[in-house]
């Protein structure tokens, strides 16, 4: 925040010109008093702060009302950063004459919160408010103060849990490690180290949970600047800022590199309508690589930096950016933003929140009318009377990680990590990696991914995975997802995650999915050529046979595979869990497979290539004994005939 102390003797003119009594001031000083009083004056605004004092004080000695002198050497010792001198002076100056310049009040408050005598100075500031002798510009200046006093007095009063530990020798070193960054599942960190005045992108691995020595990514750094990075959840996609690039559109742009067949693709620039001729940088990409926050300034990082959001089109391209509202976006700079997997809570820096006083961390989160919250300050002593920028929070939204330069480091900055208290918590979010790979020759599949909202049918989630076989996506806690895995002349894979009713996510989903190639003919005489695909999303009413709503997506995919290798014919199969008569349960496993085959039939597959047939309790995959067991023996499959 600025500070608006500046020497008060330039607001003199404004002094009340009513004659005073008792004391002496610059007008009613004698004449030699006043060549003292301006010589101290020129002296302090030259920089020469100790002869200024010497000068002011000889003036105090022989006459201790010269109110202006008072407030002269209380602004010197401001200046100075002698902030308990300053505030005795000022104090000095109210007892002579409290009326006599509004703006002591002003200077005395900011001292005071300089010196973290929090509600001293939301008192005085409140004083000064009060006098009404104030321009408008000044106004808003000491209401931020006030603003921030109040809460950091609050703030100091009731500290949150902070218990900061180094990344140790293999992350840190003697120069500058700061913006941490890592993929979704916390085996990877890449951050921004300054060596020599140069940036450059350093990657460590997690091995048997002991980071490595970090090294440079060697096919990204140059000798210019790389930093302010983001990278994908998978680690597969890094978007970065550069500065004063050739062919770039401003003065810093975005860019962004991807990791295919195990190296970095040459950097390219981002380009319209992310990068403008103004300041662009500071980007967060979310967790399904569809959303882009990122600072935009267009006094080239010197101004009034906001953020901005953009969201990627259908063609794969980032549509016009907005910035977002004032409930984000205050009249001061708002940086380093953050968005978490959970996609509902926005973390980042500001100085026009009320705060600790300078740039804190804040969180807001994303209502359910789609509007980002009111931000929460994140509280001290993560935030301090210093500058507090980047952090980041790692998925499982309870450990966070930022730089200080504070003291037992192994450098100028270091990097560390601490457990965040829960009220700053995300939304608990866990993720699924997979490899895809063919059943039969086991060789890695290039497939299409599906993540299926099962409440909305709406896709959450949509990608490729690449040469690889690879995919990572991470899942918010506290919906059930339908993931469909596909690819032409296979049959698709199918795969249930009920986590609405989780409230953690400690344990990942890892798998290895096998595609089977669909069979190049078919007999008739009931022999399955494919072994058994379960339909995990195909669900039913309790007991019965009624489909549910939220397995039409699940349907639709099926319909689609036999739409597109019109040669299949497959027979859907019904299975029970144990429970209930035998009798019972074949009919019930025979009612259900039928289902799928009346939708089918309803959605103009031809009956001659579906059969269907119920299996009862006759044929289990897991054990009976236990509800896990029994709801995987409750299925409905299908096989190629």
């Amino acid at each position: 925040m600025i500070r608006f102390f500046t020497i008060l003797s330039l607001l003199f003119l404004f002094q009340n010109c009513s004659a005073q009594k008792g004391y002496t001031t610059e007008k009613t000083a004698k004449k030699k008093q006043l060549e003292n009083f301006r010589k101290g004056q020129r002296l302090s605004f030259n920089g020469q702060f100790g002869a200024a004092i010497k000068e002011l004080e000889k003036l105090l000695r022989t006459d201790p009302t010269f109110i202006d002198a008072q407030i002269e050497w209380a602004n010197v010792k401001n200046q100075q950063g002698k902030f308990a001198e300053a505030e005795q002076g000022y104090e000095k100056a109210l007892a002579i004459d409290p009326n006599y310049l509004p703006g002591v009040l002003y200077s005395l408050a900011i001292v005071e919160f300089d010196q973290k005598k929090f509600g001293e100075s939301a008192a005085h500031m409140e004083k000064y408010l009060a006098t009404g002798k104030i321009k408008e510009r000044r106004k808003k200046a000491a209401g931020r103060y006030l603003n921030n006093a109040k809460f950091a007095a609050e703030a100091l009063a009731n500290p949150v849990p902070f218990d900061p530990k180094n990344m140790g020798a293999n992350i840190n070193s003697p120069d500058y490690e700061y913006l941490p960054t890592l993929t979704a599942d916390g085996e990877k960190l890449i951050f921004t180290k300054r060596k020599r005045g140069l940036e450059d992108f350093y990657i460590s691995h997690k091995i048997n949970g002991e980071w490595q020595k970090a090294v440079p990514i060697e096919s990204v750094n140059t000798p210019e600047n790389e930093g302010s990075q983001t990278v994908s959840a998978d680690g597969k996609l890094l978007i970065y800022t550069g500065c004063n690039r050739k062919g770039g559109y401003g003065m810093c742009d975005l860019y962004f590199t991807e990791y295919k067949n195990g190296e970095w693709t040459p950097v390219k620039n981002i380009g319209p309508p992310i990068n403008t001729n103004q300041w662009e940088g500071q980007p967060s990409l979310s967790a399904d690589g569809q959303i882009l926050y990122f600072c935009r300034d267009p006094k080239g990082g010197r101004g009034n930096i906001d953020i901005w959001v953009s969201y990627r089109m259908e063609n794969g391209e980032w549509g016009a950016p907005k910035k977002l509202p004032e409930t984000i976006n205050s009249k001061g700079k708002e940086q380093v933003p953050f968005l978490h997997p959970d996609g509902q809570t926005l973390y980042f820096s500001s100085d026009g929140h009320p705060g600790m006083g300078k740039a804190d961390i804040y969180f807001s989160r994303l209502l359910e009318n789609g509007e980002w919250g009111k931000p929460e300050n994140i509280g001290y002593p993560i935030n301090t009377e210093k500058n507090e920028s980047a952090l980041f929070v790692g998925l499982n939204g309870k450990t966070a990680y930022f730089a200080s330069d504070q003291e037992g480091g192994f450098g100028k900055t270091d990097i560390y990590s601490f457990e965040l208290y829960e009220a700053a918590r995300p939304q608990p979010v866990t993720y699924v990696k997979a490899i895809v790979s063919d059943a039969h020759s086991r060789k890695k599949l290039m497939a299409k991914v599906e993540f299926i909202d099962l409440k909305t049918g709406k896709i959450y989630s949509q990608s490729m995975t690449g040469a690889d076989g690879e995919f990572l996506i991470t899942l918010p806690i506290g919906k059930d997802y339908a993931l469909n895995v596909s690819k032409d002349k296979y049959l698709f894979y199918s795969e249930n995650f009920a986590l609405k009713n989780n409230s953690t996510a400690d344990d990942p989903f890892e798998l290895k999915i096998e595609l089977t190639p669909v069979p190049e003919t078919s007999t008739t005489n009931g022999e399955g050529l494919s072994k058994p695909i379960i339909l995990k999303n195909v669900f039913f009413e309790t007991g019965s046979a009624a489909l549910k709503n939220e397995s039409l997506a699940e349907l639709e995919r099926l319909k689609k595979l036999l739409d597109d290798n019109p040669n299949l014919k497959i027979q859907i199969n019904g299975h029970t869990d144990n429970i209930g008569t035998e009798e019972d349960n074949l009919n019930l496993s025979s009612d259900r497979a039928k289902a799928v085959y009346d939708y089918l039939i309803k959605n103009n597959i031809a009956a001659e290539r579906l059969k269907y047939k119920g299996f009862g309790e006759t044929m289990p995959i897991a054990s009976n004994g236990t509800d896990e067991g029994r709801q995987q023996n409750r299925r409905t499959e299908f096989v190629a005939f």
